[in-house]
């Protein structure tokens, strides 16, 4: 097991793009648009996890190379009454690509939401029936030609 060489790649502009998506309950969503949960607002504690995220995916995820990360941006749309999509997108100018990045941005992001909220999804036996993180993936991936 190693790492892949990438010694002799250039160093080229990249970029990618994550998206997904956490379903919760109605009253939590109303709760979130109202500035009324507990722990402060999750879209704002979410983002600044996301781009720690992103900074640290080297670290948690074992044969990715550390790389210059130039941009990192996470963003949040509420989609329905019932579902709040993460958005994240990550540059470099690197030899290898930053899918990983922006993938590890999104599903941190998407854990902060849930534990800023769960309070709010648990059931009268503490379960999360409701709630669910899901479709994470990658939507753009931008290469410079070499």
């Amino acid at each position: 097991m190693s790492m892949v060489d990438i010694t002799a790649k250039p160093e080229i502009h990249r970029e990618a793009t994550a998206k997904g998506h956490i379903k919760l309950k109605k009253e939590t969503i109303r709760r979130i648009k109202e500035g009324k949960i507990e722990k402060g607002d999750p879209f704002t504690v979410a983002k600044v996890a996301g781009v720690l995220a992103a900074k640290n995916t080297c670290s948690i995820i074992p044969l990715c190379h550390p790389l210059p990360l130039t941009s990192i941006s996470v963003d949040f749309k509420i989609i329905d009454d019932s579902t709040v999509e993460a958005e994240a997108t990550v540059k470099t100018k690197a030899q290898t690509g930053v899918e990983m990045e922006a993938l590890a941005a999104v599903s941190v992001a998407l854990l902060t939401v849930w534990d800023m909220t769960k309070q709010y999804e648990k059931d009268v036996r503490g379960q999360y029936p409701n709630t669910v993180i899901e479709s994470i993936r990658v939507v753009r991936k931008l290469k410079e030609k070499e």
